[in-house]
C-alpha cells in the first residue's frame, strides 16, 4: 500500500536530521523508500522560528486491508521512537481555546496519506486533517504524486 510521510527540522542540521530519519524509516520499515520529493525550506507554520526543511516521502508498505487501523498506529509508533532517538522532546501545549501550541523540533514525522483508507482514531487520523492547509506539505506532495 502506498503510505505518504511529511517529514520537518528547524534544529540543528537540519538536512542531516532528514537524512537520518529516513535511514532510520527504511530501517525500520524494512524496505527503502520509493519516492522523495524536493528538499524545501518554509517558515514555520503556527509559531515563530527558524525556518523549517520539509519534504514528503512515499513507501510502499504491507497492509493487511482486515486490521488497517492496528497497522496504522504501530507504524505511528515507530514514527515517534524515532523522533524519540533523535532527540525530539515532545510535551504537546494548548492555549486557552483549546489551539495547539507548536514548538520548534529536531524532526517531525507525519503519516500524510495510507493508500486510501481514512482513519479516526483518538491517536490518528488519515488522511492527515491539516495537510491541505499547509504548503509545506501540499507542494512536496503533488510533486511525487506526479
Amino acid at each position: 500500500m502506498n503510505v505518504y510521510f511529511s517529514l520537518g527540522s528547524n534544529i540543528g542540521d537540519r538536512e542531516a536530521n532528514i537524512k537520518k530519519a529516513l535511514a532510520m524509516m527504511d530501517e525500520a520499515f524494512s524496505v527503502r523508500y520509493s519516492a522523495l520529493s524536493s528538499i524545501i525550506e518554509t517558515e514555520a507554520w503556527g509559531f515563530r522560528s527558524r525556518p523549517f526543511l520539509n519534504c514528503v516521502v512515499l513507501y510502499k508498505l504491507d497492509f493487511d486491508s482486515e486490521n488497517i487501523e492496528n497497522q496504522a498506529l504501530k507504524l505511528l509508533d515507530k514514527l515517534k521512537a524515532i523522533e524519540v532517538a533523535m532527540g525530539r522532546r515532545e510535551n504537546i501545549e494548548y492555549d486557552a481555546e483549546g489551539c495547539r501550541i507548536y514548538h520548534s523540533r529536531i524532526i517531525d514525522i507525519d503519516i500524510l496519506l495510507i493508500g486510501s483508507e481514512k482513519i479516526s482514531h483518538p491517536r490518528l487520523c488519515v488522511p492527515h486533517p491539516l495537510m491541505y492547509e499547509r504548503e509545506f506539505v501540499m507542494l512536496p506532495l503533488r510533486e511525487i504524486l506526479g
